[in-house]
């Protein structure tokens, strides 16, 4: 996986992301949203055949985008444990 960064500004990050689609991407915008200090989140697949979406975020000013970003990957990491943990448990009954 190669992230480059497209845009960076003091409130907005937009990066490329190769060799991922939807799934990452609709899930990270969910948990950028969440986020009282995100503004807007989104992505975008430029051309389906190529899968190297653009995730864009900007914020209100009280954190970078870049902090944003890696505060709702923190948070994913978290989920992805917890949702691990209830699977194993559930397999052992």
């Amino acid at each position: 996986m190669k992230v480059n960064v497209l845009k960076r500004t003091k409130n907005e990050l937009k990066i490329e992301v190769e060799g991922v689609g939807h799934t990452l991407c609709n899930i990270l915008q969910r948990k950028l949203l969440e986020d009282e200090n995100v503004d807007v989140a989104g992505y975008d697949i430029p051309h389906p055949l190529a899968s190297n979406p653009v995730i864009y975020v900007r914020t209100k000013g009280n954190i970078t985008p870049e902090e944003a970003l890696l505060k709702a990957v923190d948070k994913l990491l978290e989920v992805s444990e917890e949702f691990s943990k209830a699977l194993e448990k559930a397999l052992k009954t």
